[in-house]
């Protein structure tokens, strides 16, 4: 996954946010992405992860999905324990944001989810390898 997450951040770094057929198959064109900066809650390590971002009004919502896997991804875990603040790339900007993971017994959830799913349609293909409900996070840039 890192080798992946290597070559994506170098083509949205490269293409100013903008990934065509020649990244990942394909898999991300005309889709929104942003790269999520985030500390490891055990190591200190700054990381850094390519997302697909839907909008929320000025917000953007990211999920946890992992592709449908068993567990929530690492970063999740990173941003719920870390100072309710991260750091994102979006295109070519950088933006300091509130980051505030809800979970599936939040009230929020369904609607959150629901807005990254309709956004996002490889997550119902998603919710067939798992029981799991996919945390969502929601990034509020900051002024």
């Amino acid at each position: 996954m890192a080798d992946m997450n290597t070559g994506i951040i170098e083509a949205f770094r490269a293409k100013a946010g903008v990934l065509g057929d020649d990244v990942a198959g394909g898999h991300f064109t005309g889709k929104r992405l942003v790269l999520l900066h985030h500390v490891g809650r055990v190591s200190g390590k700054e990381y850094v992860t390519p997302l697909v971002a839907a909008s929320d009004g000025d917000a953007y919502v990211i999920c946890g999905s992992l592709g449908g896997a068993p567990k929530d991804p690492a970063w999740v875990a990173n941003v719920e324990e870390g100072p309710g603040e991260a750091t994102i790339e979006l295109g070519d900007k950088t933006l300091r944001v509130s980051a505030t993971v809800v979970r599936p017994t939040s009230p929020e959830w369904e609607r959150l989810y629901g807005i990254w799913a309709e956004y996002w349609p490889a997550a119902r293909e998603y919710e067939t390898h798992t029981d799991r409900q996919f945390p969502v996070i929601r990034l509020v840039p900051q002024s």
